[in-house]
């Protein structure tokens, strides 16, 4: 049986680390708070957007509508992974299943080749694996995993968007988690580009309803124009949207550990008043064998 001290010694431990980690939940809860208000009022204009897209391309008077976005192509030769993560640990397996994610990602596209699967690792932990594995990363986006930004988004869709116009991608996979609720974070693997609009609608046996709408100065201008909106958006919400995953999943991590720690507390404790307890039995006993002496 360990010693007083040593009992002592990790009880002080113990409670030192719960602080920290109560300290860190509350911190990752208020984070979570602030980006969960910012990523879902982001979230329904984006699918309101799509939709409208989609209403657009369907049921325009000017005829079948084609943009090099929408192109898929007959065959892939070269493909892109944009890949999300957080900047720092302590937040569960949040880190871990991305980079399991992209591992099968690269795997499957194994037959193309490496020089033919170019990696745009956005956040520090995800850099680090890519590097590990010995891939060169197409930049370093490390800064908008804190702080994501429409701007940096934007231009990292518009790199994306050349290298698709000028063939020198045929599609473009976006790895990342999207924010369910506190208690869980969806890993998604989808594709970028070539986009598609469809929307899934909450009823599906609900009748389509049918918007005619009056379009200046013409279809093909306004696709034109509002496909390059959609995919800059898109960018930006997956960055919102992993950033509360990650707070969330944070959250729950520093929950646990405290829960975990305060367990670990009252064993210790009870350990420490039993070796106590038992140091005295031993005393009085030695005294009362004194005495019998």
């Amino acid at each position: 049986m360990a010693s007083l001290k040593e009992v002592k010694g990790r009880i002080a431990s113990v409670k030192s680390t719960s602080k920290i980690t109560s300290a860190m939940k509350m911190v990752a809860s208020a984070k979570l708070h602030k980006a969960q208000k910012t990523v879902e009022s982001m979230l329904p204009y984006e699918r309101r957007l799509h939709e409208m897209m989609d209403d657009f391309l369907q049921y325009s008077r000017e005829g079948n509508l084609q943009s090099p976005f929408l192109t898929e192509r007959e065959e892939v030769r070269r493909v892109a992974i944009v890949v999300f993560s957080s900047n720092s640990s302590l937040c569960g397996a949040f880190n871990s299943n991305v980079v399991k994610a992209f591992k099968k990602a690269v795997e499957r596209y194994k037959a193309l080749g490496r020089e033919n699967v170019l990696v745009y690792p956005v956040g520090k932990k995800i850099s680090e694996a890519v590097v590990k594995m010995g891939i060169r990363p197409q930049g370093n986006f490390v800064r908008m995993a804190d702080k994501p930004s429409f701007n940096d988004a934007a231009s990292l869709a518009e790199a994306l968007m050349g290298k698709y116009l000028r063939k020198e991608l045929d599609k473009v996979e976006l790895i990342y988690h999207h924010f369910h609720s506190t208690s869980s974070q969806m890993l998604l693997d989808e594709t970028y580009l070539p986009l598609k609009l469809e929307v899934s609608r909450p009823q599906e046996k609900e009748e389509k309803m049918f918007y005619d709408y009056i379009l200046e100065p013409s279809a093909h201008v306004l696709l034109e124009r509002m496909l390059p909106k959609v995919l800059h958006l898109k960018i930006y919400t997956v960055l919102l949207d992993t950033n509360t995953a990650e707070h969330a999943a944070r959250t729950i991590a520093m929950q646990t550990a405290t829960d975990n720690a305060n367990e670990l507390l009252d064993d210790l404790t009870l350990m420490y008043n039993k070796t106590r307890q038992q140091a005295i039995t031993n005393e009085l006993l030695d005294i009362m064998g004194g005495v019998q002496n």
